[in-house]
């Protein structure tokens, strides 16, 4: 900015020495029959350099608390991101938390449970929660047997012959598929017919 500025000093300077100067010009600039001009002139241009050495500390001053805002707005966007990294887990967390409370209690239960049925309906009460609070929260299992294998979606891990109504097709999941709200976060591993 400053060195705009003198730029602009200069070439307005340059204009001044360039336009030619008549005797009734030289009476009202205050120059004498030499062409030298007098106090005033000086006094006129010592103005105008102090009034731009004044607009330059002012610009300079705009410019140094601009860059320090965004300094500081940068360093602050920083601290946000990784505060919100360290706490990204929480919302699984706290849906985990009365999982695991169940399961304490049911392990408890298990001790001195000796009817094997009520042992099994618990753990299905607990797995049936677990699953339906996750698809509350947008996780979403593949349904993939007898769909046609799909290479963005699925992981083939081996082919078994099936003939051909089987051919291309998911024949077995060894492993489930998971989307979360429209994206894969674990591919299926299946057995695929050929």
């Amino acid at each position: 900015m400053k060195k705009k500025l003198k730029n602009i000093f200069n070439i307005m300077s340059k204009k001044e020495d360039k336009i030619p100067v008549n005797e009734d010009q030289k009476e009202n600039t205050g120059a004498d029959e030499n062409g030298v001009e007098n106090n005033s002139a000086d006094h006129s241009n010592e103005e105008k350099i102090k009034e731009l050495e004044i607009k330059l500390a002012e610009e300079k001053d705009k410019f140094l608390r601009l860059f320090s805002e965004f300094d500081n707005a940068k360093k602050r966007n920083q601290r946000e991101r990784v505060d919100l990294l360290k706490t990204a887990g929480e919302d699984v967390f706290k849906l985990m938390l009365p999982l695991i409370d169940d399961f304490d209690r049911a392990l408890k239960a298990n001790e001195t449970a000796t009817d094997l049925n009520s042992v099994k309906e618990g753990f299905h009460l607990i797995y049936n929660k677990m699953k339906n609070d996750f698809t509350n929260k947008g996780l979403e299992e593949m349904k993939c047997v007898g769909e046609i294998f799909n290479s963005d979606t699925m992981e083939a891990l081996t082919s078994i012959p099936g003939g051909e109504e089987l051919k291309g097709k998911v024949v077995e999941i060894i492993e489930k598929g998971y989307l979360l709200n429209g994206k894969v976060i674990r591919f299926a591993k299946v057995v695929v017919g050929s």
